[in-house]
C-alpha cells in the first residue's frame, strides 16, 4: 500500500496514475470484503462437473471479463458525466454525497438477497435464473447465466465507501477533468480495480477443481463449495448492513 502511495505521488502521467488508484482501490481494507467475494463468485464458475482443464479456464476468464466489464461500464459513464459537469464549472458534491450513500444502502441488503437465492433458490418455484454459468451446446466457450458476473461488477462498483470515493471523486476524477484524455481515465482505473480480483480467482479456480478432481467427488465438492460462497455473500452483506443501519 505504502509502495503504490509512492508511485502514485512521483507519478505525472495520468494514465499510469488513475492506473495505480486503480490498484490501490481493490487493495484498500474497506472494499476488500467485496473484492473476496467476487473472488469467491468467479472462482465459483469453473466448479462443474467434468469440466476439462480448457473450459474450465474459458469459464473463469469469461465470468472475470464480464465482471471487469460491469466494473468499466460503471466508473466510466459515471466519470463521463461527473467529467462533463466539471468542465462546465459545476459543483459535482450534491451528485457524489447521492451515489455513495444510495451506493452503501443498496450493497448490504443485495449481498444478503443473492446469497439466500443461492442457498434456497433451487427449492422455490421460480422461472430458472441461473446464477453460474453454463455452457453452450457447441462447447465453443459461450456460456449462459454469465449476467450476474455483469452485474456483481455494476454493483461492486457503485458501492462506494469512504475509501474508494475518496480515491475515485476527490483524486480520480479531478484529474481526469484537467487531462486532455480524461474520459478514458475512469475506464483505466476500473480495469486496474478488477485485475486482483481476476488473478486472485482464476488461482483459486484451478486450485479448487484440481482438489475436487483429486478427492474424486467433484460434484460433492461443488455443492459444498457452492454453500461457502453463498454463505459469503451473506456474511459481507450483513456486515455491510450493520455498518450502514446501525
Amino acid at each position: 500500500m505504502d509502495f503504490l502511495n509512492q508511485l502514485i505521488d512521483n507519478s505525472q502521467v495520468p494514465v499510469i496514475t488513475a492506473f495505480l488508484l486503480g490498484l490501490l482501490t481493490a487493495l484498500s481494507p474497506c472494499p476488500l470484503a467485496t473484492n473476496v467475494t467476487a473472488v469467491g463468485y468467479i472462482a465459483r464458475s469453473c466448479m462443474e462437473e467434468n469440466d476439462d482443464k480448457g473450459n474450465a479456464q474459458r469459464r473463469v476468464l469469461w465470468s472475470g471479463m464480464l465482471y471487469t466489464l460491469g466494473r468499466s461500464l460503471a466508473y466510466t459513464l459515471l466519470g463521463v458525466i461527473l467529467i462533463y459537469i466539471i468542465r462546465q464549472g459545476a459543483d459535482t458534491f450534491g451528485l457524489q454525497q447521492v451515489i455513495s450513500e444510495w451506493g452503501e444502502l443498496i450493497l448490504g441488503p443485495a449481498l444478503v438477497i443473492i446469497g439466500l437465492f443461492m442457498l434456497f433458490g433451487d427449492r422455490l418455484h421460480l422461472p430458472k435464473l441461473s446464477l453460474t454459468p453454463s455452457p453452450s451446446p457447441k462447447g465453443e466457450g459461450s456460456y449462459k447465466g454469465n449476467m450476474g458476473s455483469l452485474l456483481l461488477g455494476i454493483l461492486f462498483a457503485m458501492a462506494f465507501c469512504p475509501t474508494s470515493g475518496l480515491l475515485y471523486f476527490g483524486m480520480l476524477i479531478p484529474m481526469s477533468a484537467e487531462a486532455t484524455a480524461g474520459y478514458l481515465l475512469p475506464l483505466v482505473f476500473a480495469i486496474a480495480t478488477a485485475l486482483p480480483v481476476l488473478v486472485v480467482a482464476w488461482v483459486l479456480a484451478y486450485s479448487m477443481q484440481s482438489l475436487g478432481k483429486v478427492m474424486g467427488k467433484i460434484a460433492v465438492f461443488q455443492k459444498w463449495f457452492n454453500r461457502v460462497i453463498a454463505i459469503l455473500f451473506i456474511g459481507v452483506g450483513i456486515y455491510y448492513s450493520i455498518t450502514m443501519f446501525a
